[in-house]
C-alpha cells in the first residue's frame, strides 16, 4: 500500500501478485468510504465528465443500485457496451457490442435507460446497495461484494444479479462514455479468457437462475457449442478467433472440459451460496425471470460474438 501518490486524495492500494479483478476491486471498496463506487479498467479512458454524468443518474433514481455506460470501443463509433445481456446457458454479453450508440439512446427527459447490470469496465455502484447484497452480509464465507472466487471474467454479472434479486434496478447512462480497448489485457481469445468465462458463466447460473431456467443450462450449452463449430466453420465468432490466434481446437475441448469438472468440484459451496442468495431475495422468481428475459440473447448470437 503507497499512501504517498502524490496527490492527498489519492490512494494507491498495490498487491504483489494478480489477484483477480474481484478481488482487486474488493479492496478499493472496503478502503472507501464514499456513497458510491466507480470501476474503470485499465485499458479503458473515460471522458472528462463519466463520473459526473453516473453519480447525477444514480442521485436522480433512488432505486438504481449500479449504473452502465456508454462503452464504445476504442478509436471507432460502434459499441463496446451498453450494459450487459444474458442467455439461457448463463452466458452474459455485452449488450450493443459493434452496434452504433444511438440504437440505445433515450428519449426520456433524464436522458437514461433501463439496463440489466453493468459491464465492470465502466460502472457506477451504490455502495448502500453492495452493503446489502455483499456476500459477507449474507453469511457466506468468502468475503467480499465482488465474488473473488471467479477471478476473472463474469462477476460483474453476478454481482449484478443478485443486486436484481433484492429489487435493485440498473441505470443505462449514454452521457457517460468510455472507451474501451477491449479484452486487451486477457487477450480476445486466450486460454486464459476461455476457461475462465465457461467456468464462472456456470458459477453464475447456478447460483442465481431459478429452477426452471437452471434445468435448461445443461442442454442450452450443448446447443451453443454447436453453434460455436457453425461460427467457427464460417469463420466467426469467439472460436474462430481462439484459433486464428494460433490455439488448438483440441486444447479448447479440454479446456471446456476442465471448466465442467471445475464446477463439479465446487457444487456443493456454489448450493450454499445460492439458498443464501435466494434469502436475500426482495422479488419473485417470475419477477427475475421477467427481467431476464427482456435482456436475453440467443445461443447463437453468443457464439457469433
Amino acid at each position: 500500500m503507497n499512501p504517498d501518490s502524490g496527490d492527498a486524495r489519492v490512494r494507491v492500494i498495490s498487491n504483489d501478485r494478480n489477484v483477480g479483478f474481484g478481488a482487486a476491486i474488493n479492496q478499493g471498496i472496503r478502503a472507501s468510504d464514499a456513497p458510491y463506487i466507480a470501476t474503470l479498467n485499465d485499458d479503458a479512458v473515460a471522458d472528462p465528465r463519466w463520473l459526473e454524468a453516473l453519480v447525477k443518474a444514480a442521485e436522480a433514481r433512488p432505486a438504481v443500485g449500479m449504473c452502465a455506460s456508454e462503452v464504445r470501443l476504442a478509436g471507432t463509433r460502434t459499441l463496446d457496451s451498453a450494459g450487459m445481456l444474458i442467455a439461457i446457458d448463463g452466458s452474459s454479453k455485452q449488450r450493443g457490442h459493434g452496434e452504433l450508440p444511438e440504437k440505445f439512446s433515450t428519449s426520456l427527459s433524464d436522458g437514461v435507460a433501463d439496463a440489466l447490470c453493468p459491464s465492470g469496465s465502466a460502472a457506477l455502484y451504490r455502495r448502500a446497495m453492495l452493503d446489502q447484497i455483499g456476500l459477507d452480509q449474507i453469511g457466506l464465507d468468502q468475503i467480499g461484494f465482488f465474488d473473488e472466487g471467479f477471478f476473472l471474467y463474469c462477476e460483474d454479472t453476478d454481482l449484478g444479479l443478485r443486486a436484481r434479486w433484492a429489487g435493485w434496478e440498473c441505470a443505462y447512462v449514454p452521457r457517460a462514455m468510455v472507451e474501451h480497448r477491449y479484452s486487451r489485457s486477457a487477450g480476445r481469445a486466450s486460454p486464459l479468457k476461455a476457461y475462465f468465462v465457461e467456468r464462472n458463466r456456470l458459477y453464475t447460473a447456478i447460483r442465481n437462475f431459478p429452477w426452471p431456467m437452471l434445468l435448461l443450462v445443461k442442454p442450452a450449452s450443448f446447443i451453443r457449442y454447436f453453434w460455436h463449430v457453425v461460427s467457427l466453420m464460417e469463420g466467426r465468432g469467439k472460436a474462430s478467433e481462439y484459433r486464428e490466434s494460433g490455439h488448438s481446437i483440441a486444447f479448447l475441448l479440454f479446456l471446456m472440459l476442465r471448466a465442467w469438472v471445475a464446477v463439479t468440484v465446487r457444487l456443493p459451496r456454489l448450493w450454499r451460496e445460492r439458498r443464501r442468495i435466494y434469502r436475500t431475495r426482495r422479488i419473485t422468481r417470475h419477477e427475475f425471470r421477467k427481467i431476464l428475459a427482456d435482456y436475453s440473447i440467443s445461443l447463437r448470437r453468443v457464439a457469433e460474438l
